[in-house]
């Protein structure tokens, strides 16, 4: 090396907390240890995977001319690109239907005819006057 130069070297971190990663990396019934240089690349792989879905689900919203990303700009992206879809796509919730009413039912009525889950109760049979 010559004199003068200077050797510039940074540390590069994950902005994941690497104690998280290693925790959800052992709900991995096979994986026993993790090693340290294992767990920086997965982190910084992580990472990058999340920097490349929020650009294209922002260019998305963008394109639909919207401020805030939603999961159906998220789903678009992931069907765009073909290799994450193959994974992703199928993980991702699916949106709730639209109503195609224009006013929404807000009546608290109840109806006797609504069925409840087997071991529960409606709420409005505690409040009623034991007979």
């Amino acid at each position: 090396m010559a004199e003068g130069e200077e050797i510039n070297i940074e540390t590069v971190q994950s902005s994941f907390p690497a104690g998280r990663v290693k925790r959800i990396m052992k709900l991995d019934k096979d994986i026993n240890k993790i090693n340290s240089d294992a767990l920086f690349v997965i982190s910084n792989a992580t990472e990058l995977f999340i920097k490349f879905l929020a650009e294209k689900s922002s260019e998305v919203a963008i394109e639909k001319k919207r401020k805030t990303i939603k999961l159906e700009h998220m789903r678009i992206a992931v069907k765009r690109h073909q290799p994450t879809a193959d994974f992703l796509l199928d993980s991702l919730p699916v949106p709730p239907p639209v109503q195609t009413s224009s006013k929404p039912d807000r009546s608290h009525k109840s109806s006797g005819n609504n069925s409840v889950p087997v071991g529960t109760r409606r709420i409005d049979s505690f409040f009623q006057k034991g007979s």
